[in-house]
């Protein structure tokens, strides 16, 4: 969406016998011609349940007061729960009492043991609000969000940026970051929910961003890293702010905010406004990805250390644009299975695609190595069976020979 109430989807179709990318402007309903929208996000229901939710604010100015909107767009209608044209003109209009910054989504632990995707919202008032769904109204409500946001109440500024992630034994970590500089961290008990532990830190400029994050992916087939296993079940925390450098908080579910490695040089290139954290190289290693005001894209790597050390990320390479890096996003436009970076700037939209040889080589690379191991585990798998056959074979021989066997 932009600044002038323009609200837009592309997609990559197949034009004379080549992928291209088409853009269309989808009409949302209750959305002035002059208004100005500030955040958007969409999801889709967790499961049973089913449907694409979006969710837009936007200020509408009246001339002497502006004023602010929350708008849920959902279509119930079976068949149409997806249908993107329909949805748009399935609207609950919501007059807020506060003007809206991050509209954010995530997944709650229901009493009953299922799970329901929520919006929260961040606004000037210095408070996050919680919008749940009335499944028997066909609607979203505002709820207090410490019934199931306890860490997410007194908060010491206007939130700016929000991260949730759940985490194994029923568990998640919340984090955010503060128009004074201040930054959350909390450990939550899902089942209560109960904080189990928090965690503050001050900075000297506004928070851009924090991200949650694992730094390792699954573990490659017939990979046996004891390192890799330790990983898994390490978080850290990603933190940009105005003009300081990026830090990584490592192994925040048991350090807190006590591990920081900063993120040399980013901040050579004006404020960081966007973060973040994907496997770009296919490695199983994540990497961090830093849009800046100043019209770069940079790109960082873990290099973990000996013994001594906590390691450190190492810038690996950097990309110019021609204006500011808005948001950074990494996922299938073009339906092949393989995903796209797409980089929003302020003056358009860039769609930055792996090298498809090289690409093709990883996969022919990866199925030979799997291929490989299945080979070795069914010649083994062979063996156990004719050790066992032999064996078989040699007890009912015994059997027949048995000298204590009478007519």
């Amino acid at each position: 969406g932009d600044k002038k109430s323009q609200t837009k989807w592309t997609k990559y179709q197949e034009l004379q016998h080549k992928t291209r990318p088409v853009a269309k402007e989808v009409q949302f309903t209750y959305i002035p011609v002059d208004a100005e929208i500030v955040s958007i996000d969409s999801f889709n229901k967790s499961p049973p349940n089913r449907g694409l939710v979006v969710g837009i604010t936007f200020v509408k100015d009246s001339g002497d007061k502006a004023t602010p909107f929350l708008n849920i767009y959902c279509d119930y209608e079976p068949g149409s729960e997806f249908n993107l044209e329909s949805i748009a003109q399935s609207c609950l209009n919501l007059e807020l009492q506060f003007t809206p910054f991050q509209l954010y989504h995530t997944e709650v632990q229901c009493d009953d043991g299922g799970r329901e995707t929520v919006f929260l919202l961040s606004g000037h008032d210095q408070r996050i609000h919680l919008y749940k769904e009335n499944a028997s109204l066909h609607q979203f409500e505002e709820q207090p969000v410490e019934r199931l946001f306890p860490e997410l109440q007194e908060l010491p500024s206007n939130v700016l940026w929000l991260d949730v992630l759940s985490i194994p034994s029923g568990r998640r970590l919340s984090a955010f970051g503060c128009q004074n500089g201040c930054v959350g961290l909390a450990l939550v008990d899902q089942t209560g929910p109960e904080v189990l532990q928090s965690w503050r830190f001050q900075f000297d400029s506004p928070i851009s961003s924090v991200l949650l994050f694992p730094l390792s992916c699954q573990t490659e087939p017939g990979q046996s890293s004891r390192e890799n296993s330790v990983e898994l079940k390490s978080y850290n925390l990603l933190v940009t702010s105005a003009i300081e450098m990026a830090v990584v908080y490592r192994d925040v579910q048991d350090r807190g905010l006590s591990r920081p490695v900063c993120l040399s040089e980013s901040d050579q290139w004006d404020a960081v406004l966007c973060a973040l954290v994907i496997d770009l190289d296919f490695d199983g290693q994540k990497e961090v990805l830093l849009g800046t005001y100043g019209q770069e894209l940079l790109c960082y790597k873990f290099q973990p250390a000996g013994s001594r050390g906590d390691g450190q990320f190492q810038l690996q390479w950097r990309r110019s644009f021609k204006s500011p890096l808005l948001s950074v996003i990494y996922l299938d436009l073009t339906g092949d299975g393989l995903r796209e970076l797409a980089v929003l700037t302020l003056k358009g939209l860039h769609i930055l695609q792996h090298s498809l040889t090289i690409t093709a080589d990883l996969v022919l690379e990866r199925l030979a190595c799997r291929l490989s191991v299945l080979t070795v585990g069914s010649e083994q798998d062979s063996t156990k069976a004719g050790d066992a056959e032999e064996k078989d074979a040699a007890a009912e021989t015994e059997t027949c020979t048995d000298p204590t066997t009478s007519n």
